[in-house]
């Protein structure tokens, strides 16, 4: 019996004690992560309260990190009585801890990347009951500004696959930061046969990230000219950053599609004896060597240095016409530059005409052009007669050309000769220029035109009166029969060739103009010039 008693009274407290903690409790609040940078202080915070209102009850503290391995281990433990932080941990040294009636706040100084863990808080309110919460440490790192390296020998358009353009790396970040890359300011994604993205991360010595990325890219011609760069995005406690690196261009060689030659020097003619340099240009990347030759003897190449051909002391066989090819290779089209050489034996002035005629109205002022191309460099002079009032307005020479112009007043019928000269030659350009007599028109309902206006009128009446007269008289002496058989019809006789037309007009320009065309008929110079 007596045991009986004992275990009824075991059971008993049991099911008090049970009853106790079902109506007292004790309710924690925690963050599931807090975010920190790594150096930086971590703050975690445990609030609690207490359901049983009837006493204030006494807490017991206590904080626990998760290790590696799944087990616990506790850094500090509070009571009543006591507060304890404890030894032998990585946080000894690092933590401190706040307590007060609501809540513990644990602080970790300069935050590591080890760091990165559960930490539990701990709360038994005795008779109030327990509770448990944890908040995950989450460290940041942001990573070091992307390097950007550029391939430094060319890259050819013919290669079939991608080849590699440039590669990025970034240092020191954590978690692990991610690389893009972009062409122009376009991002570039993995794309069968023109876009392939490699990238390699590692955990460096001090557990942070390393992440280098190399772009492989099928280049075209278009590219030689475009940008490349690479941005880094990693994560920050308050969201995403990003670094964006410099922009690198690449070297890319493509096939020449064009080419040109010209004449390099002597500017101007070329007569013998002179020096003669050829020069060839293409498209392509890089210039190719070219090999030059002559239509009229195409299977001889001439000796040339990569782009220039130099003709020595040349004389009127070199004479021709000149090409330049690619020196052929992968990729290289079948293309070729050409140009004329003539090479002049003599004295030769270029650009001088025998004679050139004008017809100009009197009191017009003209400009007479001349232009002479010769080397040595040819002297102009001018010799006009049949006119005092002429000077020249311009004069200038540049290598082997030299130019003249003279204004000259039209008084008279004028010839102006522009004499040319060198020490391998003379010519001359004759300019004769007819005088037109200036023709002076008196406009409609002016004074002096209502006068003559008036006098043919009064000369028509007359008219009309005299021949009312002789009507009258032949009237009366029978010889003009009435009614419609005696009427006579009046025709108007054609006008001869030498009859003169004239017409009055009041505008003077287009005067001149009809009086020009009378002059000169449909013909005009070689060298009319406007007026």
């Amino acid at each position: 019996m007596a045991f009986l008693r004992r275990a009824f009274l075991l059971l008993f407290l049991q099911v008090c004690l049970l009853h106790v903690s079902v109506l007292a409790k004790v309710e924690l609040s925690m963050n599931e992560t807090v975010d920190v940078y790594i150096g930086d202080m971590a703050e975690i915070l445990c609030q609690y309260t207490s359901t049983n209102s009837d006493s204030k009850p006494g807490f017991l503290i206590q904080w626990f990190v998760a290790e590696r391995g799944g087990s616990r281990s506790r850094l500090y433990y509070a009571d009543a009585n006591q507060k304890l932080i404890d030894s032998g941990t990585d946080y000894t040294d690092r933590i401190n801890v706040v307590t007060d009636e609501k809540g513990t706040r644990l602080s970790i100084q300069d935050v590591r990347l080890s760091d990165e863990r559960e930490f539990y808080c701990h709360v038994n309110g005795l008779a109030a009951g327990s509770g448990v919460r944890k908040t995950h440490l989450r460290v940041f790192a942001p990573p070091d500004v992307p390097e950007i390296e550029s391939v430094t020998t060319g890259i050819s358009v013919t290669k079939d696959t991608p080849s590699k353009v440039a590669s990025c790396e970034t240092r020191n970040g954590f978690p692990k930061p991610n690389i893009t890359w972009y062409r122009d300011g376009e991002p570039l994604m993995n794309e069968s046969g023109r876009v392939n993205i490699v990238i390699l991360s590692s955990r460096m010595s001090n557990d942070l990230y390393s992440v280098q990325s190399t772009l492989e890219y099928k280049v075209e011609k278009e590219d030689k000219d475009a940008r490349f760069s690479c941005e880094v995005s990693f994560f920050v406690p308050d969201g995403i950053r990003k670094f964006e690196s410099p922009s690198v261009n690449i070297t890319v060689h493509y096939p020449t599609t064009m080419v040109e030659l010209w004449k390099e020097s002597p500017q101007g003619l070329v007569k013998e004896g002179d020096t003669v340099e050829l020069r060839c240009q293409g498209d392509g990347n890089p210039p190719p060597h070219f090999i030059f030759n002559k239509v009229e003897e195409p299977d001889v190449n001439f000796e040339s240095s990569r782009d220039v051909l130099i003709l020595s002391s040349v004389s009127r066989k070199d004479s021709g016409t000149y090409q330049c090819h690619p020196l052929k290779g992968d990729g290289v089209m079948e293309v070729k530059g050409e140009v004329e050489l003539k090479v002049h034996c003599g004295p030769e002035l270029v650009g001088l005409e025998e004679v050139v005629q004008l017809d100009e109205v009197e009191g017009r002022v003209v400009n007479l052009s001349c232009e002479a191309l010769g080397n040595p460099l040819p002297s102009i002079s001018w010799n006009i007669t049949g006119s005092q009032s002429w000077h020249e307005v311009d004069k200038k020479t540049h290598k082997h050309m030299t130019h003249s112009v003279v204004s000259v007043k039209v008084t008279s019928d004028i010839t102006a000769e522009c004499n040319v000269s060198s020490d391998r030659g003379s010519g001359v350009k004759i300019f004769k220029i007819k005088a037109i007599p200036r023709v002076t028109t008196t406009a409609p309902f002016t004074p002096e035109g209502s006068g003559v206006i008036i006098v043919v009128i009064i000369v028509c009446l007359l008219l009309l009166a005299f021949l009312g007269s002789v009507i009258y008289f032949l009237h009366k002496k029978g010889k003009i029969p009435c009614g419609r058989s005696g009427k006579q019809e009046i025709t108007k006789e054609k006008t001869t060739k030498d009859e003169i037309v004239v017409e009055m007009k009041t505008n003077t320009k287009n005067e001149e103009a009809v009086l020009l065309k009378a002059v000169n008929g449909d013909k005009k110079g070689p060298n009319d010039q406007p007026l």
